[in-house]
């Protein structure tokens, strides 16, 4: 079998996820009590907390190095949750980013303004290899809180699906040696709309 080779020429910056024409896969981790409810409603239920800004990533490995392939306290079960294309393009045309740096295109005191009144921040974090090192581009995550994250649990989600089992097989494999490159989901330039 033939592996494709990784690229070298990603930019700097870049969505890749498993998507369709209707779906984007976004990654959570949490505790067994919010899991379990969430794959049984297939939304999200009453111990989840809407209160509190919630981070949603595309990048599989990411999720993987956040959440330590389901091993960290609290984030023991990994979701898959296909959500609505609009929904997740429309958080990040509006998103702000989360840290204010001199060449974002404003000033300190405009990013601050924007920060309190946005409700999807967007980070921008090394991505990982299988390993949890860092690569030289960044992938995506966005944290939404009032009322985008009220929008995400009540209209962007279309089905959830605990992926902890397979999760935790590739983890088996690959702290074995065993090359799981290509058993990793498809994830491919997502261009927002």
């Amino acid at each position: 079998m033939i592996m494709e080779q990784p690229r070298t020429d990603h930019p700097q910056k870049e969505i890749r996820a498993v998507y369709d024409e209707h779906t984007i896969r976004v990654y959570q981790a949490f505790n067994n009590v919010i899991s379990a409810e969430a794959t049984g409603l297939q939304r999200f239920g009453s111990h989840f907390s809407m209160g509190r800004m919630t981070w949603i990533k595309p990048s599989f490995l990411w999720m993987m190095y956040r959440c330590g392939w389901a091993t960290k306290e609290g984030q023991e079960r990994v979701l898959a949750i296909d959500i609505k294309r609009e929904g997740f393009d429309k958080a990040v045309s509006s998103a702000v980013i989360s840290s204010y740096r001199e060449d974002c295109g404003m000033t300190r005191e405009q990013w601050q303004k924007l920060v309190k009144t946005s409700d999807v921040r967007v980070q921008w974090d090394p991505e990982k290899d299988i390993n949890g090192n860092n690569l030289p581009y960044r992938s995506i995550q966005l944290g939404l809180r009032g009322r985008a994250v009220e929008d995400y649990v009540n209209d962007w989600i279309v089905r959830i699906t605990d992926i902890t089992d397979r999760v935790r097989e590739l983890d088996s494999l690959r702290r074995s040696g065993t090359d799981i490159s290509g058993m990793l989901p498809g994830e491919r330039v997502y261009e927002v709309r």
